[in-house]
């Protein structure tokens, strides 16, 4: 049996990431290590990410992002902190597409597993070339 695919409030609480890098660029692996949160705001869910990251035999370093998850038209929308839209998918046909002008960005989830999820990235052009998946698995959630 093929489970639903999640809706937006089922992100919301704490999740550890687990991400790899294959950045061809530059040659180097990466990886980072750290968690998301996902809490509800009148928009939507805000998504805070903080962890240490790693690029080849470099030290590690924090790094942190956030975003804004919001619900419109039957997709779930992903937006920059500051609004501007990065992309949406339709968490049934997880598919997204960010043109980031020269470099291309292109995303694939995966809620087979859930409550564990993935990230795939890949990322083309003149000045990034590289590969990503992030891992999510639930950490402490809110109890429904």
């Amino acid at each position: 049996m093929t489970r639903p695919a999640p809706k937006l409030a089922d992100f919301e609480g704490d999740w550890s990431i687990a991400r790899h890098i294959d950045d061809h660029h530059s040659g180097q692996k990466g990886h980072f290590h750290g968690t998301a949160r996902f809490r509800a705001v009148p928009e939507g869910l805000a998504y805070h990410e903080a962890g240490l990251l790693t690029l080849g035999q470099a030290l590690p370093l924090t790094a942190m992002r956030d975003y804004l998850w919001r619900w419109s038209a039957g997709r779930i929308h992903v937006d920059y902190a500051d609004g501007r839209p990065f992309h949406d998918f339709d968490p049934a046909d997880p598919l997204a597409h960010h043109a980031c002008d020269p470099d291309d960005y292109r995303v694939r989830y995966e809620f087979g597993g859930w409550p564990h999820w993935t990230a795939d990235w890949s990322v083309t052009g003149p000045r990034k070339d590289y590969v990503s998946r992030s891992c999510f698995a639930p950490c402490h959630r809110r109890l429904t």
